[in-house]
């Protein structure tokens, strides 16, 4: 085993709570488990290949449970991942310098959960959903995706603050589709990552991370699903944007050490 016994331990512990808590908002963990093996992990590489595999596990069975109970609209969700795709693998072939890639993650995802944060609390009418261009769909598909594959993510944690703030559709329908954002972005990525020969995996700790996260995303998308309210979803989505935008921005993309 390449790590110490008892850190491996605390992080598949960390990768289980993270998959939890984010499948039950429809993400996949990818931006926490980024920030998490950046304390273990020396190589960068493989910091983004193991995050984008968790990803891809936690958010494949959740994809199958909105299926399952009709939150998945195939027809709405195209628009945003057909030009996804081919903008991750586009971003996950570019060879980042760490700050550069901790910097721009950091600032995307506090802006986005402040946003979402404050259209969730204000007081407003009775929510109905928004319609929007064609057009407009297919380019945030695209801006998105290529901010994902950049930073080595699926994009959901990007995706859902901004279409909750613009009422794009109900709470559980945007984490539906974020799940499938993630999805398809996190295979272009490793696609991507493989054709830029950046691919790599770390045997066999990856099999236990893995195993981690699916237990996790399962139990996480089924708290989803029977106890959260669509105010709820929001402000968890918020709340853990915020804490990761933070630590990621802090720590990693200004080198601050806040516990030395």
């Amino acid at each position: 085993m390449m790590w110490q016994q008892p850190d491996f331990i605390a992080l598949c512990i960390g990768f289980f709570f993270i998959a939890l808590l984010y499948s039950s908002v429809g993400f996949g963990g990818g931006s926490s488990y980024l920030a998490l093996l950046t304390l273990v992990v020396t190589s960068f590489f493989a910091i983004r290949s193991i995050a984008l595999l968790c990803n891809l596990t936690v958010v494949t069975s959740s994809c199958w449970l909105y299926y399952k109970k009709g939150h998945f609209h195939l027809k709405k969700f195209l628009p945003f991942v057909v030009t996804s795709i081919p903008f991750a693998f586009l971003g996950a072939s570019f060879r980042l310098k760490e700050v550069v890639f901790f910097g721009i993650l950091g600032i995307a995802l506090i802006s986005s959960a402040v946003a979402l944060a404050y259209q969730t609390l204000k007081k407003e009418a009775k929510f109905e959903p928004k319609t929007y261009p064609i057009s407009f769909l297919y380019f945030m598909g695209a801006g998105i995706g290529l901010l994902s594959g950049l930073v080595g993510i699926g994009g959901g944690i990007f995706l859902a603050p901004v279409l909750n703030q613009l009422k794009w559709n109900k709470p559980i329908i945007i984490a539906a589709l974020a799940s499938f954002f993630i999805w398809v972005n996190s295979v272009a990525g490793l696609i991507g990552l493989v054709n830029a020969g950046t691919l790599k995996i770390l045997w066999p700790e990856i099999m236990l991370l893995l195993f981690s996260v699916f237990l996790g995303g399962q139990l996480g998308v089924r708290i989803s699903l029977g106890k959260f309210t669509a105010k709820a979803i929001r402000l968890l989505t918020a709340l853990l944007v915020l804490l990761v935008g933070l630590r990621v921005f802090l720590i990693n993309g200004l080198n601050l050490n806040l516990f030395s």
